[in-house]
């Protein structure tokens, strides 16, 4: 009788991002089946970023976008990867409101935020620590800036570039400011998975995120009409500039200012009082290839 052939057991990844025209650049690639791992399965969940954080807490999701303050709530369950984040290079949330405003007049005013756990409320936070923070879903801010629901509103995602065609004032750009502040590019949201799933497999994961960021970047115009479908009201050109901010190379890889820019943004949000402690960040460490 013939030999049977082996089968290799498949193990199903959960890997969960924001929908949006940057992560759904990073992750095509994967998506497509472009970047391949043997013997791993991934399985996209798709949320929005805040969403994300609170599913961390129970251990949702083997590999998922997290912001980087809501690191300090997870060390416990999940450990950063060093590739597939989104850093501000002088640029990064913005808060907006119908008229011109102060810095001074943010104070004690009714902001509306895209999450307690973002790493833009916590930047804000840090800016200026007098404000009431009102949470509504990142993309209706805009709609309740416009209504006058709330005095001002913290954009991220693609609602940075879109504001002023709808009337919005710049009050502050949170990423400029934080590079004027620490020189420093701000450090928004990033990779990370589950402890409990091991060295091994968490190598194997991280490598396959870079590789499908690397393709991506090496085949934009293709990677870029896939992302398309989750650009919300953005033509080409806008979403070609948004991927351009938040996918480079300090997303296939930190490098050592990426890290010193996620440690200084925790050692602040600590010090401040804003997020639990020990402040350090850790890294999946990637055994030599």
């Amino acid at each position: 009788m013939p030999a049977r052939q082996a089968t290799t057991k498949m193990q199903e990844i959960k890997l969960a991002h924001s929908p949006d025209s940057d992560d759904a650049f990073m992750f095509y690639a994967l998506a497509t089946n472009r970047v391949k791992v043997p013997g791993l399965r991934f399985t996209h969940v798709l949320s929005d970023i805040e969403t994300l954080n609170q599913a961390a807490d129970r251990e949702t999701y083997d590999v998922t976008a997290i912001s980087f303050s809501a690191y300090a709530y997870l060390r416990e369950k999940y450990v950063l990867l060093d590739c597939g984040a989104s850093f501000g290079e002088g640029y990064g949330p913005i808060v907006v409101a119908n008229h011109p405003m102060t810095r001074k007049q943010l104070m004690g005013s009714r902001i509306g935020i895209p999450g307690l756990r973002t790493s833009a409320y916590l930047t804000l936070r840090l800016y200026e620590p007098t404000f009431e923070p009102v949470p509504i879903p990142f993309d209706q801010i805009i709609d309740a800036v416009r209504a006058g629901t709330v005095d001002a509103g913290l954009l991220i995602h693609e609602g940075q570039l879109q504001f002023p065609e709808l009337g919005l004032h710049r009050v502050v750009d949170l990423g400029q400011w934080w590079l004027e502040t620490t020189k420093l590019p701000l450090p928004l949201g990033g990779n990370a998975v589950r402890r409990s799933l091991g060295q091994e497999t968490g190598e194997l994961i991280s490598r396959a995120i870079r590789e499908s960021v690397a393709y991506a970047l090496e085949h934009r115009d293709e990677a870029l009409n896939y992302a398309m479908q989750f650009a919300r009201d953005m033509d080409t050109d806008l979403a070609d500039k948004f991927v351009g901010m938040y996918v480079n190379n300090l997303t296939l890889s930190y490098g050592e200012r990426g890290r010193l820019a996620v440690q200084e943004l925790l050692n602040r949000g600590f010090d401040a009082g804003l997020i639990p402690g020990p402040a350090q960040a850790e890294f999946l460490s990637e055994a030599a290839q």
